[in-house]
Order: structure tokens, then sequence, then C-alpha cells
């Protein structure tokens, strides 16, 4: 009776061994299924950051450019308004109301003209502190994907090597 019962233990014990490495063998293949697709996300989102920073490095340029337009524009619209003056300081000091009346309107115009051109600097300026903070961003991503790549790579390197 206790052979019986001890060829029944070790057959069962072989058979629980024997279920236990099968389930270990198709959960290791299961796992190496998820790694690969996790590695092919992290690579796609790798490549959608990288397109990401593109974008935003020119985004940034233009708005860089744009700023450095205005910034000119400002000169020149001060300029004028100083040139302006004097034209119309002269015209008043020689009497003739009328053409100091035009410069006035023309001074006037430059004002308002350099007014949108210093709101045009401001916007210009918070969209290049938006863009630099999008950049830093997109490449923390960047670098995390990256990092998550590797880690991928090692998990399915580990689980086909055992």
């Amino acid at each position: 009776m206790i052979r019986r019962n001890l060829a029944y233990l070790l057959a069962l014990a072989v058979m629980g061994l024997g279920t236990s490495l099968w389930a270990q063998e198709g959960t290791n293949a299961n796992d190496v299924h998820s790694d690969r697709k996790d590695l092919r996300q992290d690579r796609r989102d790798l490549n959608n950051d990288r397109k990401d920073i593109h974008a935003d490095k020119s985004d940034l340029n233009k708005d860089r450019a744009d700023r450095n337009k205005d910034a000119r524009d400002i000169n020149k619209d001060q300029k004028d308004i100083a040139k302006d003056r004097r034209e119309r300081n002269q015209d008043l000091k020689n009497g003739d109301k009328a053409g100091a009346a035009a410069e006035q309107k023309d001074i006037n115009h430059d004002k308002r003209d350099l007014a949108k051109d210093r709101r045009d600097l401001r916007a210009d300026n918070r969209d290049i502190h938006k863009d630099k903070k999008d950049l830093h961003a997109d490449r923390k991503d960047a670098r995390k994907d990256k990092k998550d790549i590797r880690h991928d790579r090692r998990d399915i390197h580990r689980d086909r090597k055992g």
C-alpha cells in the first residue's frame, strides 16, 4: 500500500514538474513577445519625439527671426518718430502749421506702428519661451524612450538566454 501511494505521489510530482516547466516555457515566449511589442512602441515614440524636436527647433528659429525683425522695426519706428518730431518742430518754428500737422499725423501713425511692433515682440518672446519649454519636454521624453528601448532589449536578451 505504501509503495503504491509512493508511486502515485512520485507520478504526481513528475506530472506537476512537467506542467510547471511547460507553463514556464509558454510564459517566457509570451514575455519575449510582449517585450518586443514594447520595444516597437518605444521606437515609435522615440521617432515621434524626434519629429517633435525637429518641428520645435524649426518653430523656435522662425520665432527668433520674427522677434529680430520686430526689434528692427521698433528701432526704425523710433528713428522715424525722432525725425518727424524734428521736422514738426522746425515747421512750427517757421510758422508752417499745415506742414506741422502733417508731421504730427505721421508721428501718430509711427507711434501706433511702434505699439503694434512691441506687442508682436512680446508675443514672440512668449512663443520662444513656450517653444523652449516644449523642446525641453520633448528631449526629456526622447531620453526616457531611449532608456526604455535599452531596458526592453535587455529584457528580450535575458528572456531568450534564460
